[in-house]
């Protein structure tokens, strides 16, 4: 995505910081671009929830900085990726659409998470290689695994990524995990969203650490923390544990702290365990804004160039949200196909 019209070169300073990592201005873009986009989508799910016409939505505000970031040092459709509920922002970094998933949303024949089976959110991809996702928390973790000692045993340098959020570090299924790609070396990313609550709990009735990360360390392999509304802080620590990874050097535990700015789903009350005041304040760090105001300080985004995103990234989530409540729903005489053996 280019900028129209000429403009001064970035100031040394910022353009160090990018160039450091990698990446060019056009990537800069791109980030950018999928961000609002991811923010566009989740809105939409959550208005059409409103308005009756989808059953659940889980939302990703607040975290586009952590999943478009992570996502963003992959290979899509080489590497393989473990999605949960709220990572619209990685689903449409490693190559779904808008339409994907809306038809989702509608629960559609033409969705290709599920054809309509699963529940909105519940991102899968064969193409993409994106893992089918189940509703528990953190069966995705021990899944991972197992994906990146398919890739090991075969000779691939294919990474897989696994995402999570801070709840699912309670479970056994994130020890089991992590303990078995620690003992087998495996080329896995373990990346948790720490949001700082479980639903309704907070990381303080979870867990007696403040970071997450320290528990890599008892597994045999780095834990990294870093800042969650940061783009580039997050896609520099994954860069670097995806390059390790395919160095056979084995996995990383990624943590980035950052804040979900709606309730943990449209089925959810946040006002009864969290007050307004804090999510205001977190607000003030939104990751989009926080983007915004570097790409601009960097002379990589003017504001004409900013409209016209934002004005394309209407069309198409308006566009997409037609198509998919046009679609046709899934034929009732399917409805136990792919769940016996045929």
């Amino acid at each position: 995505m280019a900028i129209a019209g000429n403009r001064p070169e970035a100031p040394p300073k910022e353009r160090a910081l990018y160039e450091e990592l990698g990446l060019t201005d056009h990537d800069l873009l791109e980030m950018y671009h999928l961000m609002a986009l991811s923010r566009a989508v989740s809105d939409r799910m959550w208005v059409l929830n409103r308005m009756g016409k989808a059953p659940f939505t889980i939302g990703c505000n607040g975290q586009e900085a952590a999943q478009v970031g992570s996502a963003y040092a992959l290979r899509p459709g080489f590497d393989w990726v473990a999605p949960y509920y709220r990572d619209v922002g990685v689903a449409l970094t490693v190559g779904m659409t808008p339409l994907d998933l809306l038809l989702a949303t509608f629960a559609r024949e033409a969705d290709p998470s599920s054809r309509g089976r699963q529940m909105p959110n519940h991102f899968g991809h064969a193409r993409l290689h994106i893992l089918t996702g189940s509703s528990p928390v953190a069966t995705q973790i021990p899944q991972a695994a197992g994906l990146a000692l398919a890739s090991k045993l075969r000779g691939e340098d294919a990474v897989t990524i696994a995402y999570f959020g801070d709840g699912a570090t309670s479970k056994g299924d994130f020890h089991e995990g992590l303990n078995f790609a620690g003992v087998h070396c495996l080329p896995v990313i373990f990346f948790c969203e720490n949001n700082r609550y479980a639903i309704s709990v907070p990381q303080r009735k979870q867990m007696a650490i403040e970071d997450v990360s320290l528990r890599a360390a008892g597994y045999g392999f780095p834990g990294v923390t870093v800042d969650g509304q940061d783009i580039l802080a997050v896609y520099g620590a994954t860069k670097e544990a995806v390059d390790r990874a395919r160095r056979g050097e084995g996995p990383t535990l990624i943590e980035a702290k950052t804040y979900r700015l709606q309730p943990h789903s449209s089925d959810d009350d946040d006002r009864r365990y969290r007050s307004q005041e804090e999510v205001e304040a977190w607000r003030q760090r939104d990751p989009i804004i926080i983007f915004q105001r570097y790409l601009t300080e960097a002379r990589v985004l003017a504001e004409e160039a900013d409209a016209k995103i934002r004005q394309q990234i209407a069309k198409d989530v308006d566009d997409a949200t037609r198509a998919a409540e046009a679609s046709p729903l899934p034929k009732a005489e399917d409805a136990l196909r792919h769940v016996y053996a045929e």
